[in-house]
């Protein structure tokens, strides 16, 4: 044997195992070190269900006027919440309770439901009511339906099939009576007219003093004209005339032409001018002026067709 080291084990060469171990030492030794787990701030514990029904910590922790008015406030706390619990848990039944109502008011009303008038209350619980494309009918009203707010002449909502009546459109308006509304009053004024001294003198006596100074009337004894007719050639100033009165007067100012109280279907003109009337009453003092009035005059033809 050579020399070595005893057992006649040479060293120089040394174990494969030996080599490797070498070099995970070298690995390790030149291994970057790994990045921090948490970069900003510290987060937060999460509070879940178990910490919102833990009771908070009371703290002095002897007995003193302080811990007992600190109790006193944690014991107020758990009597509101409490009483909130026991409250949502009485109106829980409430609620199911008015939505199912809903639905069968809702299914008892039908979809689609068709819109008609009130013409006459026979009773509490009948009526006569009228479409713009039938005639009239005999009906029944449903208890739900507010009877006190019903009148002659209102908006009603009925049932699509058996007609009665169902609901109630409250301040409802035609949309063509609400373009009729002049909201800014005409520029026009009795400065702008010429010619027209007697019939200016005679409409403020007819339309503007009734509306300013309605005691001259009462004083003498008579009562106002309800209205006034401007007749004459087309351009001699009609529609002139009823601009320079809206332009005195603060009162609200409808217009509307006679052809569009000519409708197509029967008995949607007259139901047009009870609206535009009902709105002039509701918005007093008012003047309705109806231009080219001879349109709704016109005489009907009976036409036959052949063929």
């Amino acid at each position: 044997m050579g020399q070595g080291t005893p057992g006649g084990l040479n060293r120089q060469g040394g174990l494969p195992g030996d080599r490797k171990s070498d070099g995970d030492k070298k690995e390790k030794k030149f291994k970057p070190a790994a990045p921090p787990a948490r970069v900003g701030r510290k987060q937060r514990k999460q509070k879940g269900p178990e910490a919102a029904s833990r009771l908070p910590n009371v703290t002095p922790v002897t007995k003193c006027k302080l811990r007992l008015l600190k109790l006193e406030r944690i014991k107020d706390y758990l009597l509101m919440e409490e009483e909130f619990v026991a409250n949502q848990e009485r109106l829980k039944p409430q609620e199911e309770k008015a939505e199912e109502d809903r639905s069968k008011v809702d299914d008892l009303r039908g979809s689609p439901m068709s819109v008609g008038n009130l013409e006459e209350l026979i009773d509490e619980n009948h009526a006569i009511v009228s479409s713009s494309v039938g005639p009239e009918y005999y009906v029944g009203i449903l208890s739900f339906v507010d009877k006190d707010q019903l009148e002659p002449g209102c908006a009603i909502l009925m049932h699509n099939k058996v007609l009665s009546v169902v609901g109630l459109l409250q301040d409802e308006v035609d949309p063509m009576v609400s373009v009729m509304k002049v909201e800014k009053a005409p520029l026009e004024s009795y400065a702008d007219i010429g010619g027209l001294d007697a019939q200016i003198q005679e409409i403020k006596e007819a339309v503007e003093l009734p509306l300013t100074h309605p005691e001259l009337y009462e004083d003498i004894g008579i009562k106002p004209p309800k209205g006034v007719i401007l007749y004459g050639e087309p351009g001699t100033g009609k529609t002139l005339l009823a601009k320079a009165v809206a332009n005195s007067t603060s009162a609200t100012f409808l217009r509307v032409v006679g052809s569009e109280l000519i409708q197509k279907y029967l008995g949607d003109g007259p139901k047009l001018v009870r609206e535009l009337f009902r709105v002039a009453d509701d918005l007093s003092p008012s003047i309705v002026f109806i231009d080219e009035i001879d349109a709704v005059g016109t005489k009907r033809l009976v036409m036959s067709s052949f063929g």
